[in-house]
């Protein structure tokens, strides 16, 4: 069992659903039930099936729900490109969120090496922790 909070992936997981909602505040307001409903519920799924995880039993377990927080991650980053298509939004904000989502799929992905495998060292785990 992981202390979330102490993890890296969450913390920047967190971060990036800041960025996120910060980002959709500038959307259009006929999307309020769409994309930004969409953009917010699935940058808080990253962050929530991140500490989800690192409360059951196994590695393997574990390793599932960092699945579904990457998957997450792509769903997410599609609707920001969705977004970017149509011109939606801060083009700044957007450029932004695109390479924190892009950062955080490497993180989350490597964590997952790693908590499957036992690769590597503890690099996941803040020096707090």
């Amino acid at each position: 069992m992981h202390n979330f909070k102490n993890l890296k992936i969450w913390q920047k997981a967190l971060d990036f659903t800041d960025f996120v909602y910060d980002y959709c505040k500038g959307l259009p307001a006929d999307e309020r039930f769409c994309l930004i409903d969409q953009l917010n519920r699935n940058s808080c799924s990253i962050t929530t099936n991140i500490a989800d995880g690192s409360g059951k039993r196994t590695a393997k377990h574990f390793g599932e729900f960092l699945t579904t927080a990457l998957t997450s991650s792509y769903e997410t980053e599609t609707q920001l490109l969705i977004c970017e298509r149509r011109a939606y939004g801060s083009k700044e904000k957007s450029q932004k969120c695109l390479e924190l989502v892009v950062e955080l799929q490497k993180m989350i992905f490597s964590f997952r090496e790693y908590i499957l495998n036992g690769d590597g060292p503890s690099r996941f785990l803040t020096l707090d922790s």
